[in-house]
């Protein structure tokens, strides 16, 4: 699908969005500065993203996946995406595993959880075949016994692992307690959460030659956010070209930040999504920016939204 311009989805959504047709009531026609709409509030957005009686939604829901986030009460948030958008998703988010390290033919195990909705297992397996590169998929899924994927990287010569990173610390611990390497291993793709600076060793151990690399910044709800960015830090990523529009604001006035080392809440606008749209959502992290002309920016932390992201760092 191809991205709206900005003007253009700000208008869409007033139009068909009873949610967003409230929020704008004040905003003047035309408008195409983001600065100028208010913020989304989570709680609102999500109480009228309800069945029956959508208030959220552009139109019907006849041809969509249906998917479901959760937050930091565990109230689950269903999340429709239409074909065509979740295709454009993928596609996009397959080339960012690209710039992760993703080469050529690269065997990749998706550890990733699969059912009651999760959408990360099905993404992830959605991203790898529209990648731009070929490459073999494994489709395993988080509930798989550890010591099953362990035996499974030494009969395949798995290269690629990605999945959350507690999972991939167990398949880890599997593998240390038997005393063995996965010397196939080249790329640990981390999604659903940070990985944390003292999983590092431990993950060394038992996979002696791999990098460890986020999968990209993504969430079900907001949808695409950030794109990896190669180099040692693994927090660091950009918007999605052509796709999304990252912001960072001040966490008590709302106000733009636009100096590096000033962490904000993330926010983040999805130019090709319409049918739930995503237009200064608060994707539930704060970061701050690497560089002066705001492209580049580095995950710090959470904010009180609290939105379970997939880091997809899908959060990843």
């Amino acid at each position: 699908m191809p991205a709206k311009p900005l003007r253009d989805l700000i208008d869409f959504a007033r139009r068909n969005s009873p949610f967003y047709a409230g929020l704008y009531h004040d905003v003047p026609p035309g408008t195409e500065d983001l600065t100028l709409l208010p913020i989304v509030d989570q709680t609102a957005f999500w109480a009228a993203n309800t069945w029956p009686d959508n208030r959220l939604l552009t139109g019907p829901l006849t041809d969509a996946g249906v998917y479901t986030s959760g937050g930091t009460t565990g109230a689950p948030k269903f999340s429709p995406w239409t074909r065509t958008e979740h295709a454009d998703s993928v596609s996009a988010f397959g080339a960012g595993m690209v710039r992760s390290g993703l080469r050529p033919g690269h065997r990749v195990a998706n550890l990733f959880f699969a059912g009651e909705l999760y959408g990360g297992f099905l993404y992830i397996d959605n991203a790898l075949y529209h990648a731009p590169v070929e490459n073999v998929r494994l489709p395993v899924a988080g509930s798989a016994p550890d010591d099953y994927v362990a035996d499974l990287i030494a009969a395949f010569d798995v290269e690629v692992l990605a999945g959350p990173p507690m999972k991939l610390s167990g398949v880890a611990d599997a593998m240390n307690a038997r005393g063995l390497t996965a010397e196939s291993v080249e790329l640990l793709l981390f999604g659903g959460d940070l990985l944390f600076d003292d999983l590092r060793p431990h993950l060394a151990k038992a996979f002696p030659r791999a990098v460890i690399a986020s999968l990209g910044y993504a969430s079900v709800d907001a949808g695409l956010v950030g794109a990896p960015v190669p180099g040692g830090d693994v927090r660091v990523h950009e918007a999605f070209p052509d796709r999304t529009l990252v912001e960072l604001v001040d966490e008590a006035t709302g106000e733009p930040i636009t100096s590096p080392g000033v962490p904000g809440r993330v926010l983040v606008t999805n130019l090709f999504r319409t049918l739930m749209p995503i237009i200064r959502y608060p994707v539930g992290d704060r970061a701050e920016w690497i560089d002066d002309e705001c492209r580049r920016f580095r995950l710090v932390g959470r904010t009180t939204e609290g939105a379970r992201v997939a880091m997809v760092t899908m959060r990843a």
